[in-house]
């Protein structure tokens, strides 16, 4: 059980201590380019597609951001566009839960998109690095495959 809470709150305790975001940290990677928002999230989608993985859904966090701020009287635009795009590989699922069952909350991978009112021409992908402190050899193995697959996408994307 204890083991089943340490995989669940590595990474929000992670969160928790994230500060702005410059170039990511140990629990998060963030690359970015100049570029069009829409063009770097079609080139995003693009790269996992392009590995015949099917994206399971995209959250629009910046529209929800908006909208919910009027009613929590918040003033402050963090974005300006900001997706998440959810997916998963099976093969690399598999492993992750038949290595651990309880490594299915690194299930579905998340990858964010977005500007900031900062600099609107400057586009972010980021990801959370899928960790898991103390797990077994099989459970770091399959988060280390995820983790290059998720390198391989940022990285085509901002290319």
């Amino acid at each position: 059980m204890n083991k089943l809470i340490t995989l669940m709150l590595v990474p929000f305790a992670a969160l928790s201590f994230a500060g702005p975001v410059q170039a990511g940290g140990d629990y998060l990677v963030v690359k970015s380019k100049q570029g069009n928002f829409e063009d770097v999230r079609d080139d995003l989608v693009n790269a996992i597609e392009g590995r015949g993985i099917k994206i399971n859904h995209s959250n629009y966090i910046a529209e929800m951001l908006e909208r919910t701020g009027k009613d929590l009287g918040a003033t402050k635009q963090v974005y300006l566009q900001g997706e998440q795009v959810e997916f998963c590989k099976s093969n690399l699922s598999r492993a992750q839960m038949e290595a651990d069952p309880s490594n299915m909350v690194f299930c579905p991978y998340i990858i964010s998109v977005y500007t900031t009112p900062a600099d609107a021409s400057k586009v972010y992908v980021a990801y959370r690095k899928p960790l898991a402190p103390g797990a077994s050899k099989a459970t770091q193995q399959a988060l280390k495959d995820i983790e290059k697959l998720l390198q391989e996408i940022v990285t085509e994307a901002v290319e």
